[in-house]
């Protein structure tokens, strides 16, 4: 676990010392030295569960996908923000830069810890770099508004955790993640228990979001800078998922009469979220409000605890990390070059650039999930698993989907599609750094779905 946690904390003294005009280049080459160091987590245990294991940290196969993801994402997200960031000061581009690696570095440690106290302080810690890069880096004065939405969305959910889990310590003397799922079943009589089961996964549920406490997402990301909004889609939203993988393992007799109203929730917002992505106006808001509705998805699959549902949940998890962030890095293309997020003011982008339309379109059928992608995968588990325990799912899920292909067509169709406008006159070309930066989001994507079996968790066992 050193050999990564080390060498990411060092970027921090890199980037402040090195040269200011390496200082890009060094932190970019370096934290892909990383990524490419911490793909050794994604080996198969074939016999054990954990493995890298000291008294603190350990990876097994939920968390090694969501640990490669995170530390993945920091060099794409130093690549993005390049552009935009050349206007300020050197001091500031600096701090930007060690605020991301900051952010990576409690990612490492909220994944990988085997204590779940360690876990929550992590799961909250990851709020301060975020918060900082919304309101201090944002696009517009909402940004300050979006940052309260966040911070009070999360800690108002997150606070009866910390309850429950000294309640869980006193009661078990332990909160090990590897002894917790040893231990015999909590009293489940009481009208507390059921309470003492909702704060476990209130947290993670507003965290996912949940349709219904999800309004802090839209907000953050649409106010938040390119990066902002890459790691709150990647790999923020996954924390949710992971803690409730971790501890639904605790909660077993309770879950199974009081997850029927998150499970209709979820797949409610599945509906909703993307019925409201079809009317809307902004670019980014309409990927945030896709990123409620995969959530949705992968709450169901979490909730019904079948190996299937917990393998689509995961599957989804990372397919959808890859894809949104690849979407607002190109939302954020469109923006350098239009200065809007409308659009219906920058349409018939394919005509100026033709290259990232080619992005544009496979990005957009990832969304929808097309056959040869993860995405598809994930989905089809999920939504198999959900048939399974009640067929009347089908009904909810089968909409989603529909809905979801016509978002993303319509978003595609939208942004590439008809006649240039006239304003839009002298668009800048696209860049190699663009270029690279999609392909490093989509050949992941491609790759993976030729051995799934290093991203589908538990199933294996």
């Amino acid at each position: 676990m050193l050999k990564i946690l080390i060498p990411t904390l060092m970027l921090i003294p890199t980037t402040w010392l090195s040269p200011s005009k390496w200082t890009w280049q060094s932190t970019t080459f370096n934290s892909l030295l990383i990524a490419a160091a911490s793909l050794m987590w994604m080996k198969k245990p074939e016999t054990t569960g954990w493995t890298n294991l000291s008294s603190t940290m350990a990876t097994d196969p939920l968390s090694s996908p969501l640990l490669v993801l995170s530390c993945w994402l920091l060099p794409l997200m130093i690549l993005a923000s390049q552009n935009h960031m050349s206007s300020e000061p050197l001091h500031r581009q600096r701090l930007y830069i060690s605020l991301m690696i900051i952010l990576q570095s409690f990612l490492i440690l909220a994944f990988s810890a085997t204590e779940v106290i360690m876990f929550y302080i992590m799961f909250e810690a990851t709020l301060i770099p975020t918060l900082f890069l919304i309101t201090r880096w944002g696009n517009q004065a909402e940004r300050l508004n979006a940052g309260t939405y966040f911070l009070f969305y999360t800690l108002a959910g997150s606070l009866p955790l910390l309850v429950a889990l000294l309640l869980l310590q006193n009661a078990t003397g332990s909160l090990s993640m590897l002894t917790l799922q040893y231990t015999k079943p909590l009293l489940i009589s009481s009208y507390a228990s059921n309470l003492w089961w909702a704060a476990c996964l209130i947290a993670f549920l507003v965290k996912m979001p949940l349709y219904g406490v999800h309004l802090w997402l839209p907000k953050a990301h649409v106010e938040a800078p390119v990066a902002g909004s890459m790691i709150l889609a990647a790999v923020l939203l996954k924390l949710g998922g992971y803690g409730m993988m971790r501890v639904l393992v605790l909660l077993d007799p309770l879950t199974k009469e009081l997850s029927y109203p998150f499970i209709i929730l979820a797949l409610w917002g599945v509906i909703m979220t993307g019925s409201i992505c079809l009317r809307q106006t902004d670019l980014k808001s309409l990927i945030a409000y896709s990123s409620v509705s995969h959530m949705g998805l992968v709450i169901g699959g979490i909730l019904i605890q079948t190996p299937w549902g917990f393998t689509g949940a995961l599957v989804l998890m990372i397919a959808h990390g890859l894809t949104s962030s690849a979407l607002f890095c190109l939302a954020n293309t469109n923006y350098e070059r239009t200065h809007s997020r409308t659009m219906v003011l920058a349409r018939g982008l394919q005509m100026a650039l033709p290259l990232m339309a080619t992005w544009w379109f496979i990005a957009s059928l990832a969304n929808l999930a097309l056959p040869p992608l993860p995405n598809l995968m994930a989905e089809l588990m999920v939504i198999t698993s959900l048939f399974n325990w009640s067929w009347w799912t089908l009904a909810l899920t089968g909409m989603g989907t529909l809905i979801t292909a016509a978002y993303s067509l319509y978003m595609f169709l939208m942004t590439q599609r008809g006649q240039l406008p006239a304003h839009s006159i002298a668009l800048p070309p696209s860049y190699s750094r663009e270029h690279l930066l999609i392909t490093l989001h989509l050949l992941p994507l491609l790759i993976l779905i030729t051995k799934p079996d290093l991203i589908w968790g538990w199933l294996n066992y």
